[in-house]
């Protein structure tokens, strides 16, 4: 950290001094803290609190498989460059290895220490091996011979056996046994098709509730039925992390679905980013590893707790709605059977949908009622995350048979959802739809859905753009925008920027759209920019913004000068941010705050004061260099005015009042909670006002009162 004193001494006009600057990766450490945090949370139901910690453990998996495993391999290219806040990579690594080690182990303490005794008074025990009753590891052991032994392949390693493949997350028991004299080492895969948990029946659990055994304590137990023969010794849980980035030579690939295909396979052997293991391992089970897997020892990490805490996720699935939030379903803009006027309803004005607060069912009855509809002759749609029982896949194939032309693009590179989208793509294409990849060294992430419809005046577009993906189960969770509309030039834009992804268009000028990589970096510029200008007119300058990340320096030095000029920048940004607030000279009307709460923050929103005209965007780019340069990004402004000033003034005015989910960043890259703007009353918890809102918002427009005063 540095202190505010050395930072002013080295600001010049430039602003590229690297104190100026928050690195990325400590950033994103910062922000799973912040989750970590709601585990401890004690206002969260407890499952929910289980789901926090899982979510914690998870990204932190995620984290070492990209970010991790991208500076190790830079490393080993010989690249050890200094990144724009002045650390190496090897500074880096060494700083990420300790912060994650000391939040390894703040996880396992939530874990053990927190919990695990909660869920035991609440009647969840989980049951440790050394306390199993004979009557415990009896149905225990029935339960592995019928369950677990016949999907389980010990392999030896010996000179007459090479040491095993291990995958990506797998959890392994490093096996020692003593056979014909000689002490020898074998590796047994904990199988996936089963839970980690195994619940023993209510008469051996001695009460009420649930009695909960580790998996892998059920198969360490019953270890000697695979090694018939021979003495088990030990045997030690341990798994492996690798790189699980999909390096893609694009300009090579002659199909992009084949190599990637490709590439999915070769991703199973990605170097190792770290290898976990557990505290009791001994020294001479942990070199074997080690030589083997050919890791440095920075790399190990020895867990004081249980290995592979993000399948506590399954805990929080366990049918006890007392414990967990009650179930929320939100008002829908639409019914299913207002099919037929929902044309009619976006010919007289746009429409905006906000989930979870309202229902996902808008954008499927949107998509529903042009597959039905007879005057709709063309559907156009982007697909980057669709999840894995999508009824928008079945829309579309019905589209398709039913005559219509129907092109779809299904980004392949989409991280993690490489595999389903390949399955969605073949679907899609044995039904007909017209279906295209993504462009060479670009992802498409923009999320678009365009509806072409003869209707009595002649042939109308109708466009949907949102801020999140085409997902059911995720609109759920993550708070997103969606527009509908039909104004002349946005959905002209949407045409033209269809014919780019879907053939050879080039084009590089929108009417209002803002597009990534043609457009947007140069347009949120020239944004920021005019309310320098208007500033130093002596006008109000103003900057609200919300995003999911913010770590593109061009932006965040244009950001450092609007608030040199006298600019007001609110910043709302739920992960990685490298602006330094607070900072005299440079950043002291800066802002930024972080919301961390029951739903995933998703949702984009770009507001402009613009000298009294504000103007505010909508889209699917967070500020970052790959959202602006390497992927097809929209920006979309929302036009009508009654819903831009609902977005201003009711969403984001909301997330600024936050001060019971949102922390504050400080200038030297900690959060604190920030001071409640209302002092007197309960702390304003955004998302929970915005749930009642919609609730109240969905109940006036059902009883014919449309729209209604922001209390």
């Amino acid at each position: 950290m540095h202190t505010t004193e050395r930072i002013e001494e080295r600001v010049d006009s430039t602003l590229t001094d690297p104190h100026l600057f928050i690195n990325r990766e400590l950033s994103w450490l910062a922000f799973n803290e912040r989750v970590l945090a709601q585990a401890h949370d004690p206002d969260h139901p407890l499952l929910e609190r289980v789901r926090f910690l899982s979510i914690t453990a998870s990204n932190l998996d995620e984290f070492f498989m990209i970010r991790v495993a991208t500076l190790l391999r830079r490393l080993r290219a010989g690249a050890d460059d200094v990144s724009a806040d002045g650390l190496s990579t090897t500074q880096q690594l060494e700083l990420v290895r300790r912060w994650t080690e000391a939040m390894t182990e703040r996880l396992s303490a939530c874990w053990d220490a927190t919990l695990r005794p909660e869920l035991s008074t609440h009647g969840i025990r989980l049951i440790d091996l050394n306390d199993l009753t004979d009557e415990m590891s009896s149905y225990l052991e029935a339960y592995f011979n019928r369950e677990i032994f016949p999907v389980l392949t010990p392999l030896a390693f010996d000179p007459g056996h090479p040491f095993p493949h291990i995958s990506n997350l797998s959890k392994n028991l490093a096996v020692v046994v003593r056979h014909g004299g000689r002490t020898k080492f074998a590796r047994v895969k904990l199988p996936d098709v089963v839970s980690r948990f195994v619940a023993l029946p209510r008469e051996l659990s001695g009460g009420e509730g649930v009695a909960l055994v580790w998996l892998e304590d059920v198969v360490r137990a019953n270890l000697q039925r695979l090694f018939p023969g021979a003495t088990v010794t030990a045997a030690h849980l341990f798994r492996v992390i690798r790189d699980a980035d999909l390096v893609i030579q694009e300009d090579e690939a002659d199909d992009l679905l084949e190599t990637i295909d490709q590439s999915l396979k070769q991703r199973r052997r990605g170097a190792l980013a770290r290898l976990e293991v557990e505290a009791s391992m001994p020294q001479h089970v942990l070199s074997i590893l080690v030589e083997n897997f050919e890791i440095e020892e920075t790399r190990v990490f020895r867990a004081p707790a249980r290995l592979g805490l993000s399948d506590t996720v399954q805990l929080s699935r366990l049918p006890r709605p007392e414990l967990k939030y009650a179930p929320f379903v939100p008002p829908a803009m639409w019914r299913a059977e207002d099919a037929d006027g929902i044309f009619e309803d976006l010919r007289q004005r746009d429409r905006l949908v906000h989930h979870p607060f309202q229902s996902f069912g808008a954008v499927e009855t949107f998509l529903r009622a042009a597959t039905l509809d007879p005057h709709v002759v063309g559907i156009k749609m982007t697909l980057y995350r669709i999840g894995t029982d999508s009824p928008l896949i079945d829309l579309l194939v019905d589209a398709a048979e039913a005559g219509k032309q129907v092109a779809v693009l299904v980004e392949l590179k989409a991280r993690f959802d490489e595999r389903n989208n390949i399955q969605w793509a073949n679907r899609l294409e044995a039904a007909g739809v017209h279906v295209a990849y993504g462009l060479v060294n670009l992802k498409t992430h923009a999320k678009l859905c365009l509806v072409v419809r003869k209707d009595h005046d002649g042939v109308r577009r109708y466009a949907h753009i949102g801020t999140g993906n085409y997902n059911a189960d995720t609109a759920r969770a993550y708070t997103d925008i969606g527009l509908f509309t039909t104004r002349a030039a946005i959905v002209e834009d949407v045409a033209d920027l269809f014919n780019y992804l879907t053939g050879y268009s080039s084009r590089r000028e929108y009417r209002e759209l803002l597009v990534a990589p043609v457009s947007l970096r140069s347009g949120v510029m020239a944004l920021i920019a005019g309310e320098v200008a208007h500033a130093e007119a002596g006008k109000d300058a103003h900057i609200v913004i919300k995003c999911n990340a913010l770590t593109d320096h061009e932006v965040i030095r244009a950001l450092y000068r609007a608030s040199q000029a006298g600019v007001q920048i609110d910043l709302i940004v739920r992960g990685v941010c490298s602006l330094r607030p607070g900072i005299p000279g440079v950043s002291e009307r800066i802002t930024v705050r972080s919301i961390v709460g029951r739903f995933l923050e998703h949702s984009r929103l770009f507001w402009f004061e613009n000298g009294g005209d504000s103007r505010l965007y909508i889209g699917s780019a967070d500020l970052m260099e790959r959202n602006l340069d390497r992927r097809v990004e929209v920006l979309c402004p929302i036009v009508d005015r009654r819903l831009a000033a609902h977005l201003r003034t009711v969403v984001l005015a909301t997330y600024q009042r936050d001060a019971k989910r949102a922390t504050a960043l400080n200038q030297d890259g900690t959060y604190d909670a920030p001071v409640p703007p209302d002092p007197d009353g309960q702390p304003v918890e955004a998302q929970a006002i915005l749930m009642d809102y919609y609730a109240l918002e969905g109940r006036r427009e059902r009883d014919g009162h449309l729209g209604h005063e922001w209390p």
